[in-house]
C-alpha cells in the first residue's frame, strides 16, 4: 500500500512504491514535532502576547486605537483574535491554541501550495526535498518570532508565489488556485502595506518571464487588489480613529525611531540574505535555461528586502520573510542541480554546506530574545495574579509576565515609547529643540493615558525601569505620578528594575 500525497522523492519510480513513497512525510512530521518542542522552549513572542492582549480587550468591549494604543492596522487583531475565541470556548491558554491554529496554517499552506504546482511541469520537483526544506523554513527557522506578522505573511503567501510561477511558465492555472493564490496575496498585503513589494515583484517577474503583459491582470491579482481595498474601507469605517489618532503618532514620532540605512545594511540579517541569494545566482548562473520559479522567489525575497529596508527598524522578524524566501530559493537551486551541464559537484557541495550555515545562523539570529523571568519570578513572590503597570519604553518585560502570571496589564499600551522616542531623537540630533516642543502634545497624550490607566485600575505590583532610562526621576518629578506612587514600597532592584508593590491597602 502506497502513501502519495505529494512528497515523493523526484526521479526514483521504485520510490514511489511501499514504505518509501511516504519516508518524505515522514520528515515533515519530524520537522513539525521539532517546531513544536521548540515552542516549548522559546519563549513566547512579545508581540503575539500583545495582539493577544489586545484581542482579549476587544471581545471584553474595549475599543482599538481609543482604549487600547497601537500603531499597526487592525489586520493583526483580526488574525490573532480566532485564538483568544478558541481558547475561551475550550478553556485553554491562548497562546497555546494559537500556536496550534498557526502551525494548521502552515500545514494548509503548503498543501495548497503542493496542490496549484501538482500538475505543472515542476510536480517532480515540488515533492520530497523541496516539501522537507520549505517545512523547516516555516516551521523551525522563525524561532523567537514564530508567529509574527511577518512569518504569516509568507505562510500566507506561498500558494500565491506557486501561482505566479505557473504564470511565469506560461502554464495553466486552475480557478479553485486562482481564488486561493487571489486571497492569500491579498492576505499578505493587508497585514502591512509595505509587503506590497513582495506581491508586486513576483507579478512583474511572472509577467517578464512570460513575455506576456496580461499577467499584469490576471484575476488573482484583482482578487488581492479588491480584498486590500474592502480592508482599507474597512479601517475607514470601523477604525476612523485610525486615520485621525495613530497616523499623526506614526508620522511625528513612531518614524523618529527609524535607522539609518548604512546601520541596517551590516546587520547579521542582511548578510544572511545576501549569502543566500549569491548560492542562487551561482547556481542558476550554471544553468543552461532559466529556472523561472528561482526567479520568482528571489523577486519575492528582494520585495520583502525592500520592506525590511523601508521600515528602517532594523529587527530581526522584520528580516524573517526576505532571509526565508532567499533561502527557499537556495534550497531549490541546490536540489535542482544541473539541467546537462557537468556542474562541480564540489560547488553542490559547497552551497549545500553554505545553505545549512546560513540556515543555522538565521536560527541563532532569530532566536534572539529577552529574558524576563528575573522579573517574573520576583512578581510571583508578591502575590498571585497580579494587576502590573511598568514605567518603561520596553516592551518585552511586562505584559508578557503579566500574562504568564495570569495577570491584569494595566497599561493601554505596550510600553511607553512616545517619551522615550523624543527624548532619544533629541538627545542624538535626530530633532531640534522646537521640533521636540512641538511633539509635547503626543508626550502629554501618554502621559495623559498613563495617569488616567493608572487611577482607574490601581496596580498591584509597578515595575519601574531606571535600567535603559529615568523613569523613576521622571516620574518622581511629575506632580500627579508622585502621588500616585506614594502606596508603593520597593521590594527588589534587579540592576536598576524596580519592582514595587501596593502597601496601603489589600489587593483586589
Amino acid at each position: 500500500m502506497s502513501l502519495d500525497v505529494g512528497l515523493s522523492l523526484p526521479g526514483d519510480k521504485a520510490a514511489r512504491q511501499g514504505f518509501w513513497t511516504a519516508t518524505p512525510l515522514h520528515a515533515v512530521v519530524a520537522i513539525f514535532m521539532v517546531a513544536i518542542m521548540l515552542r516549548g522552549v522559546l519563549p513566547f513572542n512579545v508581540d503575539v502576547s500583545w495582539w493577544l492582549t489586545i484581542s482579549e480587550r476587544m471581545l471584553d468591549g474595549q475599543r482599538l486605537y481609543v482604549d487600547i494604543l497601537e500603531t499597526n492596522p487592525p489586520m493583526g487583531g483580526s488574525v490573532y483574535m480566532l485564538g483568544v475565541v478558541v481558547a475561551r470556548a475550550i478553556h485553554m491558554r491562548p497562546e497555546v491554541v494559537t500556536n496550534s491554529l498557526i502551525f494548521i496554517l502552515i500545514a494548509a499552506s503548503l498543501a495548497l501550495t503542493w496542490r496549484a504546482l501538482r500538475f505543472s511541469s515542476l510536480r517532480e520537483r515540488t515533492g520530497g526535498a523541496a516539501a522537507i526544506w520549505a517545512t523547516a523554513l516555516l516551521t523551525v527557522l522563525p524561532m523567537y518570532d514564530f508567529g509574527q506578522r511577518e512569518h504569516l505573511a509568507l505562510v500566507a503567501l506561498l500558494p500565491a508565489l506557486a501561482v505566479y510561477i505557473l504564470r511565469a511558465n506560461g502554464e495553466r492555472v486552475a480557478p479553485s488556485a486562482i481564488l486561493i493564490a487571489g486571497l492569500c496575496a491579498g492576505t499578505t498585503m493587508n497585514f502591512k502595506p509595505y509587503f506590497v513589494f513582495a506581491v508586486g515583484f513576483c507579478i512583474l517577474t511572472a509577467a517578464a518571464q512570460a513575455r506576456d503583459w496580461r499577467v499584469l491582470f490576471a484575476p488573482e491579482n484583482w482578487i488581492a487588489g479588491v480584498l486590500v481595498v474592502i480592508h482599507a474601507l474597512g479601517i475607514v469605517a470601523f477604525y476612523p480613529e485610525y486615520f485621525t489618532l495613530i497616523y499623526p503618532l506614526v508620522r511625528d514620532v513612531y518614524l523618529l525611531a527609524n535607522l539609518p540605512l548604512l546601520v541596517i545594511l551590516p546587520t547579521t540579517a542582511t548578510m544572511l540574505w545576501v549569502l543566500a541569494i549569491m548560492v542562487t545566482l551561482t547556481l542558476l548562473s550554471r544553468r543552461q535555461k532559466v529556472d523561472t520559479a528561482l526567479l520568482v522567489m528571489m523577486a519575492g525575497s528582494l520585495g520583502f528586502a525592500v520592506s525590511f529596508f523601508v521600515q528602517a527598524k532594523g529587527w530581526g522578524y522584520h528580516a524573517y520573510p526576505m532571509v526565508a524566501l532567499a533561502l527557499l530559493a537556495a534550497g531549490w537551486a541546490v536540489a535542482a542541480g544541473s539541467d546537462g551541464q557537468a556542474t562541480s559537484r564540489r560547488l553542490r557541495a559547497g552551497a549545500m554546506l553554505l545553505v545549512a550555515l546560513i540556515f543555522a545562523n538565521g536560527c541563532l539570529r532569530f532566536a534572539v530574545s529577552i529574558d524576563a523571568r528575573v522579573v517574573q519570578e520576583e512578581v510571583t513572590l508578591i502575590g498571585p495574579r497580579p494587576k502590573m503597570l511598568m514605567l518603561s519604553a520596553a516592551n518585552d518585560i511586562g505584559h508578557p509576565a503579566v500574562r504568564e502570571l495570569g495577570g491584569t496589564w494595566v497599561s493601554r499600551q505596550q510600553a511607553l515609547w512616545v517619551r522615550e522616542v523624543v527624548r532619544q531623537a533629541l538627545r542624538d540630533g535626530t530633532i531640534d529643540q522646537a521640533t521636540a516642543d512641538r511633539l509635547a502634545g503626543h508626550v502629554a497624550r501618554e502621559r495623559a493615558g498613563l495617569i488616567e490607566d493608572f487611577r482607574k485600575q490601581p496596580p498591584d505590583v509597578l515595575v519601574i525601569d531606571n535600567q535603559n532610562s529615568d523613569w523613576g526621576s521622571w516620574a518622581a518629578a511629575d506632580p500627579e505620578l508622585s502621588v500616585l506612587l506614594k502606596p508603593y514600597v520597593l521590594v527588589k532592584d534587579l540592576n536598576g528594575i524596580e519592582i514595587l508593590r501596593r502597601s496601603d491597602q489589600a489587593r483586589s
